[in-house]
């Protein structure tokens, strides 16, 4: 789809890469749905309405994995012939991303709290190089517990790394529990916004506000690196999924796959059956 297609009807973007993320998911048997559900419309803003040639995207949050191979294949840099070997035996597309021939991957993640110090890097070398280019990352908001991720903000806010732009995917939910609960809520505008980001809250599933946002803060030359709160609703689009901190790793039978297809196809899609 062109950028003026998806400006003028984005809820068809984000149905199509839904259904394209339940059926890999479907067919691997594999869990870490609710992850890519969360997190698909912020990759649209970004990589479909976003990213130029010289820009970098992270997925830190890389059990989210089949949401980014979802978004390169539907822009042609992953083929049909290797989006169908996801998870299986010698793929190159395995449950967390490997960089491999990929230009949209260039580092392996998985191991939250790595994406941002690896995109601060980024920021900086353009920085020094003159290249006048973005670094993005996309986090879970579990990963803004994480030291790495407070260290790798530190660095960015004392190299004055405008360049970066980290966005958070707060869907609420971690590992095993609600994330406010675990350790507090790490992934708030006032914290950010107090150690020296220029911080904004969006809608994460609206991929207009996304998109108007990044391009805005990408005007913003000020010496602040920026950061998007973004809320979400883990396992969007699908009733049973939505806010469940289960589908972060169930996979689904052929039931709940019939089902979770036929959410999407209505909500988004507005195709409806009597089935």
């Amino acid at each position: 789809m062109t950028v003026e297609e998806i400006t003028n009807d984005p809820r068809q973007i984000s149905g199509e890469l839904r259904l394209k993320i339940l059926g890999l998911y479907h067919q691997a048997n594999a869990g870490h749905i609710g992850c890519s559900l969360s997190c698909i419309d912020l990759m649209i803003g970004v990589l479909f309405l976003n990213k130029d040639t010289n820009d970098t995207f992270i997925l830190s949050k890389g059990h989210a994995a089949a949401a980014l191979y979802a978004c390169l294949n539907t822009l042609g840099e992953i083929t049909d012939e290797e989006l169908a070997t996801f998870y299986l035996d010698g793929t190159t597309l395995p449950a967390h991303p490997a960089p491999r021939q990929y230009k949209g991957i260039p580092f392996a993640t998985g191991s939250l709290g790595h994406g941002l110090p690896i995109a601060t890097g980024i920021a900086h070398a353009a920085k020094v190089s003159g290249e006048d280019s973005i670094s993005f990352a996309l986090l879970s908001d579990g990963e803004t517990n994480e030291g790495t991720t407070w260290e790798a903000a530190n660095y960015a806010i004392a190299n004055q790394l405008d360049n970066l732009i980290m966005i958070i995917d707060k869907n609420g939910l971690q590992g095993f529990g609600f994330t406010d609960k675990v350790l507090g809520e790490t992934a708030a505008i006032e914290k950010w916004n107090a150690i020296g980001f220029e911080t904004v809250a969006v809608d994460g599933h609206d991929i207009l506000e996304v998109s108007r946002t990044i391009k805005e803060l990408k005007s913003h030359k000020n010496g602040l690196p920026k950061a998007i709160i973004a809320d979400t609703v883990k396992g969007k689009g699908v009733s049973y999924m939505e806010n469940k901190l289960e589908w972060h790793y169930l996979p689904m039978n052929q039931d709940q796959y019939a089902q979770a297809i036929l959410e999407v196809k209505e909500r988004y899609l507005n195709e409806f059956t009597n089935a």
